[in-house]
């Protein structure tokens, strides 16, 4: 089964006619999913929504994994994403929180924007394929982990390169 085009909207609108303590929670399970640029599979996890005196406490906790680079050799990793996060929705400006969330008059909410966000923010800057990972040669572009490459490396000093010129001219004569 294909995932609908707005997996995260939900009709909370019989929440709010609702006492203030009333809870509902709404189970997440989609095996893949595409929330604009960011590719999920294996998502899974729950939206528990409370009914509050200022509005509804949206409380989200989720789990998926998704694909990213080895930022030293390129291969392909898998990442395990765990976003939990917490956001109210407003019945009105005066409770409105940071994140100025607001309750549309229609009752829907959609989530997905925030579980965009959040999944981001899961993923490591400089994701690697393990904590080991040699990368790649700088000589060839051989991927180290492979096989090991037997290049001589030789560093000099830019600041020094005119003294190994005059080194190099010495020898020639």
């Amino acid at each position: 089964m294909p995932a609908p085009k707005h997996p995260f909207r939900l009709n909370v609108g019989f929440i709010v006619a609702e006492q203030i303590g009333y809870s509902r929670e709404f189970p997440v399970e989609f095996p893949e999913l595409h929330l604009q640029d960011l590719e999920l599979k294996d998502v899974t996890g729950s939206i528990n929504i409370t009914r509050t005196a200022q509005g509804l406490l949206t409380q989200v906790s989720l789990h998926a994994t998704t694909t990213a680079e080895c930022m030293r050799c390129l291969d392909p990793v898998v990442l395990d994403l765990s976003p939990e996060f917490t956001e109210l929705y407003a019945f009105n400006k005066n409770s409105v929180t940071d994140s100025g969330l607001i309750l549309p008059d229609t009752g829907q909410i959609d989530l997905g924007p925030l579980v965009r966000e959040y999944m981001f923010l899961e993923i490591p800057i400089k994701p690697l394929c393990k904590p080991d990972c040699k990368g790649l040669c700088p000589v060839c572009g051989e991927n180290q982990n492979d096989h090991e490459c037997h290049h001589e490396e030789e560093f000099v000093d830019p600041r020094l390169s005119v003294l190994r010129n005059l080194l190099d001219s010495d020898q020639e004569e």
